[in-house]
């Protein structure tokens, strides 16, 4: 949510955070702005409503601006309706400080009443007004630097953030801070970049720095000093970015989401490869043996969302596989449950970004009860990845679509590997059955690429069912499991009213929203659930429904009964998920398309959930 580019370095400004804000759009916004200074001149800010566009013309792209120092945002409203005066930069009275925030403030009203006491005017509704002035009254109260004023105010302040602030006092100087919030600071010789984010200046440079939970950093032409909380100076390693520059950009296509979807094979390939060596599972990437393995007795699986999702599929195929019991938990429910955990248990937290707030609280809280924890994340260096015991690195690339794709068959194809080992270890696969399952598991991206080639005939699908007012995604097991993911496709770029049930729930109350007309989608993968379902597809169809059906199974039965009927390749029935996901993507990405929406940047959403 939101996003934070700042430069300092000897090309102008402006330009640079524009391009950065341009690569964070996918994080989600409804404003935008910047601030730039001139040496010792007086910093400029400009801000506008709406996409970025606005703040480009509002400034000529930038050309309007002088200077070689600057922050910049994009705003998603947390505090205060979007317009114009609630978009970041904010300002302090007398414009000695300037700040951007990604966050959020929990007792900036507090903090608000006793700086109005101060002397202090307000012209915002927002958090972030309310803490550059919080960094501006320790600033000139104590007459200290930067760095120990924005020591004094993070120990003020309760929530997260991460914070960008310009020194009307220090020209050619940027400072930051953050808790909680991802925060990346970029160099090259004679440039210093900062950033929510990597596309933001991958662009630029590739050798980066993280900045920890609760520290601060000075950034200038020559580099990034970080500091901990009692201002000492902290040395930090830099890392090497190794994505692909152009993986964040959409290469022909139309939108990101479709470059995605294509790039599914690749991902999926590099992601099993990782950890597939001579016909055997190796996780000592993930610093992961197969004695911890083996001493398992109870698996946790933390998500939200699409990782959700991943961990409503991994429980049926780890149970069903290792014989070990699987519990699938909400982030933003697990830690305020008070959850009992077994020590001998592991718990896996599922994030693309990373830096997912509910997920990473998760992760603290297990590591708080003395469990074991596994991440399954994307981005290298994320938070979540730093403070989890073990990492799976999942090889998806940069995912700009809000609606994610790739990520999410990347995390499914880690769970598979995860499931494999563990039946195997634990002496539930023999050696040629391991075997199998693993040669299975390398099918897999071509037999997804099989499915792309099919594309044209969802399309023409989407065109006749765009205008529906409801969907319903149904199926047993794992396609029950595989229908949450679909029916979270459908709604959040089409703007369609989808759901997913279990589809022997059907006749529990949900059939009664069944009429004529309504859209119902049958998966059916599971060969032992396929005849039990297809009696569901009957039920709605001889109550109106108009129907798709989605099946490994080639027959008569299907084309009967559904309107329309996709197929996938055969595969190992416990990793069917990973191809009956592929065309439900196909099938949002194209009712979106055909309405006419944004579908990478869908309202009211956000890429990545940094914040309750």
């Amino acid at each position: 949510m939101c996003g934070i580019v700042g430069y300092i370095g000897t090309k102008q400004a402006a330009p640079i955070l524009l391009d950065g804000l341009s690569k964070l759009e996918y994080r989600g916004y409804d404003s935008a702005g910047i601030a730039v200074r001139n040496g010792s001149s007086k910093i400029e800010v400009v801000k506008a409503k709406g996409r970025l566009s606005v703040l480009s013309e509002k400034t000529d792209n930038g050309n309007r601006l002088s200077g070689d120092c600057g922050i910049g945002h994009t705003r998603w409203a947390t505090h205060g309706e979007p317009n114009e005066i609630n978009a970041h930069p904010h300002t302090s009275d007398d414009g000695n400080v300037t700040a951007v925030h990604n966050g959020i403030i929990e007792n900036y009203q507090e903090l608000r009443e006793k700086l109005k006491r101060h002397g202090y005017q307000f012209q915002s509704q927002t958090d972030t007004e309310v803490l550059t002035k919080t960094v501006d009254y320790y600033y000139k109260k104590y007459k200290m630097g930067p760095i120990d004023a924005l020591a004094k105010t993070m120990v003020r302040v309760r929530g997260s953030y991460a914070l960008a602030v310009m020194f009307q006092d220090y020209p050619e100087e940027i400072y930051a801070a953050r808790k909680d919030c991802p925060m990346i600071i970029g160099e090259r010789e004679g440039e210093t970049f900062l950033a929510s984010d990597v596309p933001a200046i991958l662009k630029y440079t590739r050798t980066v720095r993280y900045i920890d939970n609760l520290e601060m950093a000075k950034l200038n032409k020559t580099g990034a000093t970080f500091y901990n909380l009692d201002g000492d100076e902290v040395q930090k390693e830099s890392v090497q970015i190794t994505w692909d520059a152009q993986a964040a950009e959409k290469g022909g296509y139309q939108h990101f989401m479709m470059k995605e979807i294509h790039e599914q094979p690749k991902a999926v390939a590099d992601t099993l490869s990782s950890s597939i060596r001579d016909g055997h599972i190796n996780f000592s990437n993930a610093n992961l043996t197969d004695e911890e393995l083996k001493n398992l007795s109870q698996i946790y699986i933390v998500g939200c969302g699409s990782a959700y999702h991943v961990g409503a599929v991994a429980q049926y195929v780890i149970e069903g596989m290792a014989k070990i019991p699987v519990r699938v938990e909400l982030a933003s429910e697990f830690r305020y449950r008070n959850p009992i955990l077994d020590k001998n248990g592991l718990v896996v937290v599922i994030s693309q970004s990373g830096e997912t707030a509910d997920t990473l609280a998760a992760l603290r809280e297990a590591k708080a009860q003395g469990v074991k924890t596994l991440a399954i994340v994307n981005v290298v260096g994320s938070t979540i990845a730093r403070e989890a015991d073990k990492v799976f690195y999942t090889l998806a690339g940069p995912e700009i679509s809000v609606a994610t794709t790739k990520a999410y068959s990347t995390q499914l194809v880690a769970s598979y590997l995860l499931a494999v080992q563990l039946a195997y270890v634990k002496g539930q696969l023999n050696g040629e059955k391991y075997g199998q399952l693993i040669c299975e598991l390398q099918a897999l991206p071509q037999k997804i690429e099989q499915i792309l080639k099919d594309e044209e005939r969802l399309q023409w699908f989407a065109s006749k069912c765009a205008n529906v007012q409801d969907v319903f995604f149904i199926g047993r097991g794992i396609d029950y499991a595989v229908c949450l993911e679909g029916s979270l496709k459908m709604k959040e770029i089409s703007y369609i009213h989808s759901e997913a049930y279990a589809a022997g729930e059907l006749k529990h109350g949900t059939i009664s929203l069944i009429e004529d007309g309504t859209l119902v989608i049958g998966v059916l993968t599971q060969s032992a659930l396929y005849e039990k379902t297809l009696s569901n597809m009957l039920e709605v169809k001889s109550r109106g429904a108009y129907l798709m059906g989605l099946t490994a199974c080639e027959n008569g039965a299907i084309e009967n009964t559904a309107d329309f009927a996709t197929y996938i390749p055969s595969t190992e029935e416990y990793f069917a998920a990973s191809l009956a996901v592929i065309p439900l993507q196909l099938l949002g990405y194209y009712v979106s398309v055909t309405k006419g929406l944004d579908v990478d940047k869908p309202r009211n959403l956000a890429k990545s959930v940094t914040v309750e």
